[in-house]
């Protein structure tokens, strides 16, 4: 017994060893840099002055209003996908292996992209002016808050997908199968059994979405540098 418990101890350590290394540490790095300057304990205080700059409230509700606009989005693109790719089709696993790409380009290379395409001499403008439309600065206007909301729906639907796909993989196919037996349409089945089934996958991928949702502040960094548009200025 003591053995066994000596070989779980073994076998837990490098994953405890790494939690405490690259979570725990940091944490614990950032709380003493909250309320110390230069070194020196100040408590409250650069909470104090946090709280009185109003860039910082202007940055807690421009992530409110993300997080309010993106996560309802992403969440019902991604189960609208999800249920059209858990029926089989050809080309299916075509699809889903599309949804993965994204998360394979790096952020540096999605927002060059974007700046080629809508920056103030993009491809957009060029054919604006050509139609004989005035050249619009996309990136360091309202616009910017629309692009940075299109960003994180590319980025991130196509990991909501698949966790909601495993959800809807997880559902008996004996539960249906009766539904629709007893005269149940799709759009019922749906409604009383894959919806109310799938629940904990969907709060699980909102979780998942919100915290990704928090990363965006890179992008906004990217597109904006240092002095980005007041609508994507994010905490």
């Amino acid at each position: 017994m003591k053995r066994m418990e000596k070989k779980g101890v073994c076998l837990a350590a490098p994953a405890v060893l790494g939690f405490l290394i690259f979570y725990v540490l940091p944490m614990g790095v950032t709380l003493w840099q909250s309320v110390s300057y230069g070194g020196v304990f100040v408590g409250l205080e650069n909470y104090r002055i946090t709280f009185e700059n109003h860039m910082f409230w202007l940055a807690v509700g421009n992530t409110l209003r993300f997080l309010g606009v993106a996560l309802p989005l992403i969440l019902v693109i991604a189960l609208g996908l999800a249920l059209l790719l858990a029926e089989k089709f050809p080309g299916n696993r075509f699809f889903r292996l599309i949804l993965l790409y994204p998360m394979l380009v790096p952020v540096a290379a999605t927002v060059m992209v974007v700046q080629i395409f809508l920056g103030t001499r993009g491809v957009l403008n060029t054919f604006l002016i050509q139609w004989g439309f005035s050249r619009q600065d996309w990136i360091y206007s309202s616009w910017a808050f629309l692009i940075l909301v299109l960003l994180y729906l590319w980025k991130n639907t196509g990991y909501a997908v698949i966790l909601l796909l495993a959800g809807l993989a997880m559902i008996p196919k004996e539960y249906m199968e009766m539904a629709r037996m007893d005269g149940a349409g799709r759009w019922k089945c749906l409604y009383y059994i894959r919806l109310p089934l799938l629940g904990p996958m969907i709060l699980f991928t909102a979780l998942i979405s919100l915290l990704n949702a928090f990363k965006c502040f890179r992008e906004a960094i990217l597109i904006g540098g240092n002095y980005p548009h007041e609508s994507i200025y994010m905490l």
